[in-house]
């Protein structure tokens, strides 16, 4: 297996046509597949969103889309400047707030937020700045607000370390920064193949297709709950 400098990802560069990870030649977005993740509508479907939604790393904005369609007041917010824009874009004629934010960060966003969609951030983070997101999504949200995680899962099959993340180390770093996790089961996250042909044959992965042709790429679903009474721990 070769390995690859995952802290050289660089979000801005690929949504701009250009490499998202050195020597993986990935070149186009390989989690942009048109449409909204099916997992988040299943977690819609569940009632998993009320109140002001914040969809944390939103990418092209069709999770977002999809719940503000469902009636939900949606603020999305990615690092990426480029697709912040794109996202606008996309989708024009939907009541959705962006913005620009650091997800380690979310300055500006404090006591704001009943329920929250991370789709595939977390995993994407170093161990240090997934404590500190976890820590402002706790600042960025109301006491008993919900959160809902889509995180690659440490299983056969699944992403390489460190971008899959073992069930213990999301329930533990959820718990310290002040999450109740209700739920850790598994799910599916889907993925445009094509771009990851040469990553899949670099790291040995031989993913599972569905019916359109997309990933099926194990993740955890993560529910949880914002304490009421505990903040993060330092």
């Amino acid at each position: 297996m070769t390995g690859f400098d995952y802290a050289k990802a660089d979000f801005n560069a690929v949504y701009a046509g250009g490499e998202l990870l050195p020597g993986a030649a990935i070149r186009s977005v390989p989690w942009d597949i048109g449409e909204v993740q099916p997992a988040v509508v299943r977690l819609e479907e569940a009632g998993r969103f009320r109140g002001e939604v914040l969809d944390v790393g939103c990418g092209p904005g069709d999770n977002a889309a999809f719940l503000a369609g469902r009636g939900h007041r949606v603020t999305a917010v990615d690092a990426a400047s480029i697709v912040v824009e794109q996202a606008r874009t996309r989708t024009k004629g939907y009541d959705i707030t962006f913005a620009v934010a650091d997800a380690t960060v979310l300055a500006g966003f404090e006591d704001r937020f009943d329920s929250v969609l991370d789709s595939a951030l977390y995993h994407t983070l170093s161990a240090p700045d997934r404590r500190a997101y976890l820590a402002a999504l706790h600042r960025a949200t109301r006491p008993g607000a919900l959160l809902s995680m889509l995180c690659f899962a440490d299983v056969p099959g699944g992403m390489p370390a460190p971008l899959a993340v073992s069930e213990n180390d999301l329930r533990a770093g959820l718990a310290e920064s002040g999450w109740e996790v209700t739920e850790v089961s598994a799910d599916e996250y889907a993925g445009a193949a094509a771009p990851m042909a040469t990553f899949f044959e670099r790291t040995g992965m031989r993913p599972e297709l569905d019916g359109k042709g997309r990933t099926r790429l194990p993740v955890w679903r993560a529910l949880a709950q914002r304490s009421s009474v505990t903040g993060p721990r330092s």
